[in-house]
């Protein structure tokens, strides 16, 4: 594990709680100390970490954040360069575009749990963070299936649903369902804190829909800007919708539009169909694609599918 705050430290944990055997890097010394304290194997020297992953060809994780990642590929180009490769970042097309930079493609498989709190660092983390939670797992054209098995048993050993996705389609999707949220939040927020009496009657409503502002500004900053292509296209829309809203109240003093097609969305969403997907071989002909299109239409892995040298 490079970097044990939030999801880096709560895969270790998980990963060490299903019998596997990890180790990390922690840029602060203070993450790595409380990790070592809680019994874990953490390190703040990248080098000899990196070196302990090359002897070993363990499956290195990379856990920081987007800006933090051209400097770290630098070193695991140097030292640890044939390792399998994946990350847990919340933007895939920006990661590829630094891996490839770096030259390290064809060990990379991207990923993205989808999970997370407002809090950060060592002590937010906990083992069952990804239980039941979707992990995205990259099925872009590049990537080898012995390193996607790697990746997908890994998420599966954290408890997680395996959702197979390409990286474009995964940051469209992310921009809508998470990086949008965040600006929201943000919005509601601050126009709440300009109303004098907003914040002494706020109860669940503004507390849910509030929640991640509570997240650290340079990280929702690096996952949001680091998807400005698709981030600004659901900006636009909300604000289209917003917009067109206002309007109707102004001169109708109606919202009917928006609140019923909110309404039937999120109704769409609560009974949304997730299917298992076992039927796929990977490495066989055209496994990307199938797996690309069964994640499409809401189909996850529970368990670890075959591959297809386990089939000779």
């Amino acid at each position: 594990m490079l970097g044990l705050g939030l999801i880096g430290g709560s895969i270790m944990r998980a990963a060490k709680a299903a019998g596997r055997e990890v180790f990390g890097y922690n840029r602060s010394v203070e993450g790595a100390h409380a990790a070592v304290a809680d019994g874990f194997d953490a390190s703040t020297d990248l080098t000899d970490t990196l070196t302990r992953a090359a002897d070993s060809d363990a499956l290195i994780v990379l856990a920081v954040p987007m800006p933090a990642l051209p400097g770290l590929l630098a070193h695991v180009r140097d030292v640890a360069p044939n390792c399998p490769l994946t990350d847990v970042t919340s933007v895939k097309t920006a990661v590829l575009r630094e891996i490839d930079a770096a030259g390290l493609l064809h060990r990379f498989v991207g990923g993205h749990p989808m999970a997370g709190t407002a809090d950060s660092g060592w002590a937010a983390g906990y083992a069952g963070l990804f239980t039941r939670a979707p992990w995205v797992v990259s099925v872009d054209d590049h990537v080898d299936p012995e390193v996607w098995t790697l990746v997908m048993t890994l998420a599966l050993d954290c408890g997680a649903l395996v959702v197979p996705a390409k990286s474009d389609e995964h940051d469209a999707a992310a921009a809508a369902i998470s990086h949008l949220p965040h600006l929201l939040a943000e919005a509601l927020a601050v126009a709440a804190g300009e109303v004098p009496l907003a914040f002494a009657l706020a109860a669940g409503s503004f507390r849910d829909g509030t929640r991640v502002a509570g997240t650290a500004p340079d990280l929702v900053r690096a996952m949001c800007e680091g998807n400005c292509t698709q981030l600004l296209p659901a900006v636009d829309r909300v604000i289209e919708l917003l917009s067109r809203a206002r309007d109707s109240l102004a001169s109708h003093n109606s919202l009917a539009e928006l609140v019923d097609a909110g309404h039937a969305a999120r109704t769409r969403y609560d009974s949304f169909p997730r299917s298992d997907i076992f039927t796929v071989v990977i490495g066989a002909e055209n496994w990307r694609e199938e797996l690309a299109a069964a994640g499409r239409a809401g189909g996850v892995i529970r368990s670890a599918l075959p591959s297809l040298d386990s089939r000779r």
